[in-house]
């Protein structure tokens, strides 16, 4: 029976296609769940989410090597721009060291040698790059996870006060809230219990806990402490509830992460009273 024959699609293709939407699943889940809250960035990680799972999807539908093509170089560019956000920072947004950013960076890796090999024989013979191809693509791959290793072993870190914070009370909308000497909201979490945190880990990169003694600023009338982290650090805590900032805040005045459902329970911003 004669008719119009398939694409033909390698286990390359097929494979680096699964490769995308991996990224892009795990691009979509940061997103929903705090990403979508930060300026410009967003809208980014919407659009790599969107492009991934388009480029999968013309992979597995045309088997073009075009297409192939074009998903190895958007794989790379992915890394790149993870790479640049862990050192020097993306419209005023320095990613944070997570164990989802290195998944995803060796995912990104991944996809760029198995797609850029599956687009390989739609390569124009006159091009000659057949004998060069496989060399070039273990290059760039092993040099993309050097950086990779280098980026997550040694990110640009947020500025850190070197003495005991200051907390102050800021109006935010027409609210008092608390914030720390630089300015940025603090938040508390509903799964810490009394004199305890609960946010370890992935969770303390994004929510960074005010660490030190504080002291009271203007309009500050709560209750200060501490509590003692598991390695050792001391926590600010205002009335009881240990004090965290959020790496979605770029500048005061910014409660990005208010009523967040992220890491394991809901954010709060701490309103001060009278």
């Amino acid at each position: 029976m004669r008719g119009t024959s398939l694409p033909r699609r390698s286990w390359f293709g097929i494979a680096g296609a699964a490769l995308l939407v991996a990224s892009g699943a795990i691009h979509l889940d940061l997103y929903l769940t705090g990403y979508r809250t930060i300026p410009t960035i967003s809208w980014l990680f919407l659009l790599q989410v969107i492009a991934a799972f388009a480029l999968a999807a013309a992979i597995l539908i045309t088997g073009s090597w075009l297409a192939e093509a074009a998903g190895a170089g958007f794989a790379l560019s992915t890394l790149g721009g993870y790479l640049l956000s862990l050192w020097v920072g993306l419209f005023g947004f320095t990613e944070v060291r997570t164990t989802a950013g290195i998944v995803a960076g060796i995912i990104d890796v991944a996809a760029f040698a198995t797609l850029a090999i599956a687009a390989a024989p739609g390569l124009p013979p006159a091009l000659d790059l057949g004998r060069r191809l496989l060399p070039a693509v273990a290059g760039v791959s092993v040099v993309a996870l050097v950086l990779l290793g280098a980026a997550v072993a040694s990110p640009k870190t947020q500025p850190v006060a070197t003495g005991p914070d200051v907390l102050q009370a800021r109006n935010v909308g027409g609210v008092m809230l608390l914030t720390n000497s630089r300015g940025l909201t603090v938040y508390w979490f509903v799964p810490d219990s009394a004199g305890k945190s609960a946010c370890y880990g992935d969770c303390a990169s994004y929510w960074p806990p005010v660490t030190g003694t504080p002291s009271a600023g203007a309009g500050v009338t709560g209750k200060l402490g501490t509590i003692t982290r598991t390695d050792g650090t001391t926590q600010a805590t205002y009335n009881g509830h240990p004090l965290y900032t959020y790496v979605g805040d770029s500048a005061p005045g910014q409660d990005s992460g208010n009523n967040l459902n992220l890491n394991g329970g809901l954010w709060h911003i701490v309103i001060v009273t009278g």
